[in-house]
C-alpha cells in the first residue's frame, strides 16, 4: 500500500510545499517552494544504531546537491529526521529558490520547511500508533 500526502506552509514567495509518498519500507518527500521550484539536491538517509551509542538511532546519509545549489541544507536534516521517525530509508528531493534572498527570506523559508516536516512527522507518528496501516 502507498499513502500519498501533501503539506503546505507560508504564502507567496515563502510558500513551501511538501509532497510525501509513504510506504511501509520508506518515505519519499519532495520539498519545493519560493519563486522557482526545482530539483536542487537529493538526500538518502538510512536509519540504524549509532556507532558511539547503539541504543540511539543514527543515520547514514548520502547527499547530492546540484552545482551551485544550497538545497542540501534542507534535504539532509529533513531526510535524517524522517528516517529516525519512520525507521526506514527516506529520500528527500529539495528545490527552493528566491532571487537575491537575504537572511530574513532564508529564515522564513526554513521555518516553513520545518512546519511541513513537523506535519509529516505527526502523520508518521499517528501511523506508527495505529501499528502502521499497511
Amino acid at each position: 500500500m502507498v499513502l500519498k500526502k501533501s503539506y503546505s506552509a507560508g504564502t507567496g514567495k515563502y510558500q513551501i510545499i511538501m509532497l510525501a509518498t509513504i510506504t511501509e519500507d520508506g518515505v519519499v518527500a519532495q520539498i519545493y517552494g519560493g519563486e522557482k521550484a526545482h530539483v536542487g539536491a537529493i538526500a538518502l538517509s538510512i536509519p540504524g544504531p549509532g556507532a558511539a551509542a547503539p541504543e540511539k538511532v543514527s543515520c547514514s546519509t548520502t547527499v547530492v546537491p546540484l552545482l551551485g545549489h544550497k538545497d542540501d541544507e534542507v534535504a539532509r536534516p529533513v531526510a535524517e529526521e524522517l528516517a529516525k521517525t519512520w525507521g526506514s530509508p527516506v529520500v528527500v528531493v529539495a528545490g527552493i529558490h528566491v532571487d537575491n534572498a537575504n537572511k530574513e527570506d532564508i529564515r522564513k523559508l526554513l521555518h516553513n520547511c520545518k512546519e511541513v516536516t513537523r506535519e509529516l512527522i505527526q502523520e508518521l507518528n499517528g501511523l506508527k500508533q495505529r501499528e502502521r496501516i499497511f
